[in-house]
């Protein structure tokens, strides 16, 4: 498995700094590779907080490759420079199969969301198998139909807390994954943004009353790509009150080393 740290070039400053866009935090950060049921390599990172346990871990599912999704789709990158240091949380990121980034390229071919139910697996189980507790699955558009087809069925159902959905589309899960997550009464938390391309808020609200335990949220003026650090910043501050339990407002500066992204 591969466990090199990924570069960052951290600097002191003697006064706060603003989190901006590019701003990495301090993390406990490897390259790792997952391997799948069916014998895949899927590529990834995961980032950690520095010198302490978590206190929850997200395994995250990104945008459609197919459509230019990866790991490194800007929220959950952000995710992985911030949340660790500002909330103690854990990030998961990786490269379903076939799928490419600076990271590197997953073994296989894109499948749709059939033989990717493999891939949410691995990921799962990596994160068991390093010990870590309140896993939540976080899906972004994509992703989220991986989520509402394979999280509330086992054997992900078991390991996992629950499940935050941004930009669902609910192109490819069908009422009937929607009732799994209803009968398995597993948290389902859906952020929905009110000019979003494919499902709207009105629209969610009545989709997900399926799951009675669902949460529908709509994010006034955000779109599908969540592009802009107001939207970006909301994101994480809701993904953060779900799987914390407590709601609260991140940082905005950190006083501390900070390294800047290309």
């Amino acid at each position: 498995m591969t466990s090199s740290e990924p570069a960052y070039q951290f600097s002191e400053s003697s006064e706060p700094a603003e989190i901006r866009a590019g701003t990495v935090l301090p993390a406990d950060r490897r390259n790792i590779e997952l391997t799948t049921a069916d014998g895949k390599t899927l590529v990834g990172e995961f980032a950690a907080p520095v010198g302490r346990v978590p206190a929850a871990t997200l395994v995250t599912l990104h945008p459609l490759p197919t459509a230019g999704g990866f790991m490194d789709s800007h929220v959950y990158r952000k995710a992985s420079f911030r949340l660790p240091a500002l909330a103690d949380i854990a990030v998961l990121r990786f490269n379903t199969r076939g799928t490419c980034s600076p990271r590197g390229c997953s073994d296989g071919e894109f499948d749709g969301g059939g033989l990717e139910q493999h891939d949410l697996q691995a990921a799962v189980q990596w994160v068991v198998n390093e010990g870590l507790t309140n896993v939540w699955l976080v899906g972004w558009s994509f992703g989220t139909e991986l989520c509402l087809k394979y999280g509330a069925r086992e054997p992900v159902a078991e390991y996992i807390e629950g499940a935050v959905l941004l930009s669902p589309p609910l192109h490819r899960a069908t009422d009937a994954d929607l009732d799994s997550w209803a009968e398995a009464e597993l948290p389902l938390h859906v952020l929905v943004p009110e000019h979003d391309d494919y499902l709207q808020p009105p629209e969610a609200v009545s989709r997900f009353a399926r799951v009675p335990q669902a949460r529908v949220t709509g994010v006034d003026g955000a779109k599908h790509l969540w592009v802009g650090e107001k939207y970006v910043s909301r994101v994480l501050e809701e993904v953060a009150a779900v799987v914390l339990g407590k709601p609260g407002a991140l940082a905005t500066e950190w006083n501390g080393p900070t390294a800047r992204a290309d």
